[in-house]
């Protein structure tokens, strides 16, 4: 008989173009030979993935978002969601902190492209991230983009607390950041923090990237998580930290336009559990055709109809899940309307439920030995769960947006 063969992350039929083909199999080989090998090894440690970033790195992921024009790889957003979906089916972890680097790269690049900006800012700008890219190419620099602070500011519904003082050639950088994913392992943190005027205020976000060894900086606290164990999500402390003013990811004043104007900026979280929920299916299904390496003599469970209808459940689950996904690609863009802004809340909602729920149903349904370490569903399980949690598109947050967008319209308030 032909083993199971599990199916590309977007399904068949499903139009590519011929670079999203290309990156896609790159993806899906990194994946299969350097992520899913060494999975268990960093959720058991809870320590960071160093050499699947050796890897990425010599495969090129690193770039995946620099535009082309300037030595990258050039993918645009709906490219990358698919290629870190295909990075997150083989090891979560690896993929949730690939969205951090690759994020500050899409941000400061293709995303800025989209905003409005003077021609004197665009120029700085420019100049700037030019040199971000050059340390990613040149260097295979990494960056990671710490958000929590413990207040509402990551949810987007007050200033970051983490300030930014302006002082002769850059700033002084102050505060801390909780569940800083890549704490001790990024060359530069992407700080979002807030122009230290009489008043903060959110209008006055500042996006910078602080050197990773600048005095100042300090990583502390322990991390032994439920999961995601591999991202290393310790606490940032910055004490009066001095950046330059060439480290600004943004100009002064434009992460307020694109946080406003690009509202799919924040769903690129949800790839990553995406493709755990394409791994729980196709664990399954590969578990019971007697398949699924690491369980000792094969045995198959297929002929069971309980077995089966649990199967049937979860290819239904995974179809309709990565339809909403596909879909809400494509609206990807600056000023999308109030529909496509529904459908990216609906979209986050939906992925980071259905991944746990489809890993429930496939530790229910393949039994006793999907709860021992030596098999990868209790650790999806314990991934899966983490992404109702993450900032700054919960699953609360994205039903309290739906619910009080679908029913007000801008600047509209009951008497």
């Amino acid at each position: 008989t032909v083993a199971y063969q599990p199916p590309s992350i977007v399904g068949e039929h499903h139009p590519l173009t011929d670079k999203q083909r290309r990156l896609l199999a790159l993806a899906e080989q990194v994946g299969r030979e350097s992520l899913a090998p060494r999975a268990a090894r960093w959720d058991r440690e809870a320590s960071f993935p160093f050499e699947n970033y050796d890897d990425m790195r010599a495969a090129g992921l690193l770039k995946l978002c620099i535009p082309e024009s300037d030595g990258g790889l050039g993918a645009d957003f709906a490219t990358y969601m698919m290629v870190s979906a295909e990075l997150g089916r083989h090891c979560g972890a690896t993929a949730l902190t690939f969205n951090m680097h690759t994020c500050s790269m899409m941000w400061t690049g293709i995303l800025a492209d989209d905003l409005d900006m003077t021609p004197e800012q665009r120029a700085e700008h420019a100049r700037y991230r030019e040199h971000h890219f050059a340390r990613v190419i040149q260097d295979g620099a990494i960056y990671a983009q710490p958000f929590s602070e413990g207040s509402a500011a990551a949810a987007g519904k007050a200033p970051f607390g983490t300030t930014a003082t302006k002082v002769d050639g850059g700033w002084k950088i102050n505060g801390r950041k909780i569940f800083a994913s890549l704490s001790g392992a990024a060359n530069y943190y992407g700080v979002l923090c807030t122009e230290d005027k009489p008043e903060l205020s959110m209008k006055d976000t500042f996006y910078i990237a602080v050197p990773g060894d600048a005095p100042g900086v300090t990583v502390t606290g322990d991390w032994d998580p439920l999961g995601m164990r591999g991202t290393v999500s310790r606490t940032l402390l910055f004490k009066d930290v001095f950046v330059p003013d060439e480290l600004q990811l943004m100009p002064r004043g434009v992460y307020y336009q694109a946080a406003s104007r690009w509202p799919h900026m924040f769903m690129t979280l949800a790839p990553t559990y995406m493709g755990i929920a394409q791994a729980a299916y196709d664990f399954t299904v590969r578990y019971l055709r007697g398949e699924a390496e690491g369980m000792g003599a094969p045995v198959k469970r297929r002929m069971y109809p309980t077995k089966q209808i649990a199967v049937a459940q979860m290819h239904i689950m995974l179809e309709q899940t990565r339809a909403l996904f596909l879909r809400a690609l494509q609206d990807g863009r600056a000023d999308p309307g109030k529909e496509a802004r529904l459908r990216a809340y609906a979209a986050q909602y939906t992925i980071m439920e259905n991944a746990n729920e489809l890993c429930r149903l496939a530790i229910r349904t393949c039994g006793g030995q999907s709860m021992l370490k030596t098999l990868p569903l209790e650790r999806l399980y314990r991934d899966s769960r983490c992404g109702a949690l993450m900032l700054p598109w919960t699953a609360e947050l994205c039903l309290d947006r739906i619910g009080r967008e679908a029913l007000y319209e801008p600047g509209e308030r009951d008497e």
